[in-house]
């Protein structure tokens, strides 16, 4: 029988694979961004499209179409650091760059249950706070990012380093 994982335990790390050392070296080290209390947009929706045969009316036939994948969306609390709304603020002026992402699922232990990886990130929309001087909330900023690829990943740690030197290679132009 399977065991159950929570969904409560979980790393994301957001790696900027136009420089190739950075790229390793946040492949290895922990979330340089803080943690995130939420995580969502996990998905992938194939489209269909439908052939209306001639002279075969009792069918549609269907055909595999193209894949979406809608935001991710990261929350967290507050931190110190503004590293987030500068990665936005980047594109406001013109000289943002796209980041790969790693979100983790972890098991109680800590180890890794499963992992995703995203590709050729970039920040759609950064929401602050909502401030309520009456209530003792804890301030909670978004990160809503658009990506042209979700991946689960196989083999650990192995498959995670080929991932990283696979999206290297691609983003300087396939070595």
């Amino acid at each position: 029988m399977a065991t159950l994982v929570g969904a409560f335990n979980f790393a994301i790390r957001l790696i900027e694979t136009a420089k190739p050392a950075s790229a390793l070296i946040g492949t290895f080290a922990p979330p340089a961004d803080g943690g995130f209390s939420e995580c969502s947009g996990l998905e992938a929706t194939m489209q269909v499209d439908e052939w209306r045969e001639g002279g075969r009316n009792d069918a549609v036939l269907r055909f595999p179409g193209h894949i979406t994948h809608p935001t991710i969306k990261l929350r967290r609390g507050i931190a110190v650091t503004n590293d987030l709304w500068s990665w936005h603020e980047l594109y406001l002026q013109g000289r943002g760059k796209r980041r790969d992402g790693v979100i983790e699922l972890l098991d109680d232990t800590g180890g890794t249950v499963r992992t995703w990886r995203f590709r050729r990130a970039l920040p759609v929309r950064w929401a602050g706070p909502t401030l309520n001087a009456t209530q003792s909330a804890v301030a909670i900023e978004e990160l809503e990012i658009a990506h042209e690829g979700l991946f689960v990943q196989a083999g650990g740690l192995l498959g995670e380093i080929a991932a990283t030197a696979g999206a290297v290679i691609q983003a300087l132009g396939g070595l």
